[in-house]
């Protein structure tokens, strides 16, 4: 963080939410910076307490559970950002958040570890076929063979999704002597002696166990499907710790019921609950060698505490600096610190004249710009400007009359 940490606006009236028991971290990060006014709530809100809760509220912080609808981001008023303490953003509506001029920030890469970890620890679980083995254990049967249980060495290991997640699986995958073969729609550059395939036919015939590394899209709901299983290598095995949509359960279920998949790992559904305590039912419980777990991927301390790290420190760059790098509705402009000047956020949209009108305004007014950033994308621009101290308060009335100013912000 830059030494410039000074807003006009005072630190204790900046309130802030924290949703879904989010790291303390988190938490930590913003008081050393001087910020007091912080509310921590343990679970998820419905929407309509959501509504309730946002109307003061400047920054949020949510993680899987929570939506931001755009009924709750037309209630809060008042909002500069929204950080996701996650890796997705699905979870708030982007194209609202950009209409309005709020930041959304997430941790795309903070829990790749943790999740790369759980993928070779559920391979060996499920190719030794611990999970039937423990659950006879535990009834007070003695299930001691060798049959049907293997070793991950020499096997071969088929990602699809070769990202941030996946590259880091094919790494650890090939250290215990596998191979590694993977697809991904875009061009990836293989690590170590993986090998990319032509499609995911492909992927799925050559390979042992398969685990998914997509995101939820349109293209990618479900992808491993009833055609898709019948590509598999029989017996194989099938891990999704990426998004609970990718795969037809009941597709899946007959399968494993047919024997052409040998064994499963689901950490992600279609339809999760609420809070811990909650029911919750799927095609897959009672079936043999499947492994559930409740979305757990990135539950390590070390991901969570990282995350809570990484977020925080993208919103305070941004409360304190105007610096958007990573937002998924703001363009993303870095800039350096200046004491020589004020500097003021502009949010607009992205038509044609906005910035000639800014420069003009404040030429017109003999308002000296020290420094300007400009950043666009297709539907919102996002200016940044340094301007003489003694001017600084005319230059921001200026802009808020602006055409197409959709929020104006005194930074500092």
């Amino acid at each position: 963080m830059s030494k410039q940490t000074n807003t006009s606006y005072p630190k204790e009236k900046i309130k802030i939410l924290f949703l879904e028991n989010i790291s303390d971290k988190a938490i930590q990060i913003f008081k050393q910076q001087g910020y007091t006014n912080i509310k921590k709530i343990n679970g998820a809100l419905t929407e309509s307490e959501l509504i309730n809760a946002v109307k003061d509220v400047h920054i949020i912080g949510i993680r899987s559970k929570t939506l931001i609808t755009e009924k709750v981001l037309d209630a809060a008023v008042k909002l500069q950002a929204i950080g996701c303490f996650c890796i997705g953003v699905n979870q708030v509506n982007l194209k609202a958040a950009t209409k309005k001029g709020v930041v959304v920030f997430n941790a795309p890469y903070s829990n790749t570890r943790s999740v790369a970890e759980l993928v070779i620890g559920s391979s060996i679980m499920l190719i030794r076929k611990i999970i039937d083995k423990n659950n006879a254990a535990h009834q007070g049967i003695w299930l001691k063979e060798a049959k049907g249980s293997f070793e991950l060495r020499g096997k071969t290991l088929g990602i699809i999704g070769y990202g941030n997640i996946g590259s880091q699986v094919s790494v650890l995958a090939e250290g215990l002597g596998m191979k590694v073969v993977y697809y991904d729609s875009e061009t990836k550059l293989p690590l170590g002696n993986a090998n990319s395939c032509k499609s995911i036919k492909d992927v799925v015939g050559k390979s042992d166990i398969v685990t998914l590394h997509v995101p939820e899209t349109n293209q990618t709901k479900n992808l491993i499907n009833k055609t898709n299983l019948k590509y598999f290598k029989p017996g194989s095995i099938l891990i999704n710790y990426a998004r609970g949509e990718v795969v037809d359960l009941n597709a899946l279920a007959k399968s494993i019921q047919d024997g052409q998949i040998g064994g499963v790992a689901i950490d992600v559904f279609p339809v999760e609950p609420e809070k811990n305590g909650d029911a919750f039912t799927t095609p897959l419980q009672g079936l043999s060698n499947v492994l559930l777990t409740p979305h757990i991927g990135g539950s390590t301390e070390e991901a969570q505490q990282n995350i809570g790290e990484d977020v925080s420190t993208k919103l305070l760059q941004y409360l304190e600096r105007g610096i958007t790098n990573g937002s998924h509705s703001i363009p993303s402009i870095s800039l350096p610190p200046i004491d020589t000047a004020h500097r003021i956020l502009h949010i607009h949209n992205n038509v044609p004249g906005v910035l000639s009108a800014i420069n003009a305004a404040l030429s017109k007014n003999h308002i000296n710009i020290l420094g300007q950033y400009l950043k666009t994308n297709d539907t919102i621009g996002y200016v940044v400007l340094d301007v003489d101290k003694k001017l600084s308060r005319q230059a921001l009335d200026l802009l808020k009359d602006i055409k197409e100013t959709i929020k104006v912000r005194m930074l500092y």
